[in-house]
């Protein structure tokens, strides 16, 4: 019997990895006709839309009234994306270019972005007013590499025009979501079904096993740039969807009724993401790029997380 609940847990990430692929695809094809910079349509649109699985997770959560599962799956994720997907293709392609195209200052104030979710939630509680931050904060970002990129200038009008976009990707769009969404409620519930039945808390399960899961079409874009030999990875994507992690985590927080209350303490996370990120920061900062031997370490950053995490939660 518990053979088959993991079976169906797979599956049900499975579809996730299917619908998200084809949403992903879908908005490749719009880029191409809407002719937006590769960094413009990395973070403003892939950023987003492969966010797409944190979102309906995080809907059923808060239908099934369990914000803690967004919660650590919105907060997995930024270890998942910085100190997993890249570092696994900067080992298996022997460094990886970062073509970021963003000036240090606006990259330090992306990290800090995606990091503030972290950040209030160390009181174990994160009130309407800090919902509202989390989005200001996105907004702000959105507004300064809108500004710098111009994805809305009258260079790019056809992102307004019905003409650029297709009837049967637009279909694909719908379906992709579709799926996700009948997925994420699988995951949900299969979710608190293995936290009852371990006897560990759902944060734990959404912040480890959750995240991987949900941040599926992050990992296959590394695992696709391995496979085509390409060593450059489109990094707006992660940068994109680590601050639309942000956004939908104030988004979530507004949603709830009342604050978003957690069970354990997050001071040791919060500190272990900083020094990852930071790391990160540094590495791209000094060669625009990730060696073999930088990706191990970020690895061993991402291990040391889940062993620490692993040894708070389950006390």
């Amino acid at each position: 019997m518990i053979a088959l609940h993991i079976t169906l847990y797979v599956l049900a990430f499975v579809a996730i990895w299917f619908g998200a692929g084809l949403i992903v695809a879908s908005a490749d094809r719009f880029s191409k006709r809407l002719k937006v910079s590769s960094f413009a349509f990395s973070f403003f649109i892939l950023g987003m839309l492969t966010s797409t699985p944190e979102f309906g997770v995080g809907m059923t959560a808060l239908a099934e009234n369990n914000p803690e599962i967004f919660v650590g799956n919105l907060i997995g994720g930024i270890p998942v994306l910085f100190l997993l997907a890249i570092p696994i293709l900067a080992i298996l392609g022997n460094g990886v270019k970062l073509h970021s195209e963003l000036e240090t200052k606006n990259l330090l104030f992306a990290f800090v972005v995606i990091l503030s979710p972290a950040f209030f939630v160390m009181d174990k509680k994160v009130t309407n007013a800090e919902g509202f931050i989390l989005i200001l904060l996105y907004c702000v970002l959105f507004f300064v590499m809108q500004r710098k990129k111009g994805i809305f200038d009258t260079q790019h009008s056809e992102v307004l025009h019905i003409r650029s976009y297709s009837f049967s990707d637009i279909l694909k769009v719908l379906l992709g979501v579709a799926i996700v969404f009948v997925a994420s409620h699988v995951i949900v519930d299969y979710t608190l079904f293995f936290a009852k039945l371990l006897t560990v808390s759902p944060f734990y399960i959404s912040l480890i096993f959750l995240s991987l899961g949900t941040n599926l079409p992050e990992l296959s874009l590394a695992i696709r740039s391995v496979i085509s030999g390409k060593k450059d990875v489109a990094f707006g994507d992660y940068i994109g969807s680590g601050a639309a992690n942000t956004f939908l985590f104030g988004l979530f927080t507004l949603m709830n009724t009342g604050e978003v209350l957690t069970v354990n303490n997050f001071f040791t996370t919060f500190l272990l993401l900083a020094f990852g990120l930071g790391l990160f920061f540094y590495f791209t900062r000094s060669k625009n790029d990730i060696s073999r031997n930088e990706g191990f370490m970020l690895l061993c950053v991402y291990f040391l997380f889940v062993i620490i995490e692993h040894v708070l939660r389950t006390q």
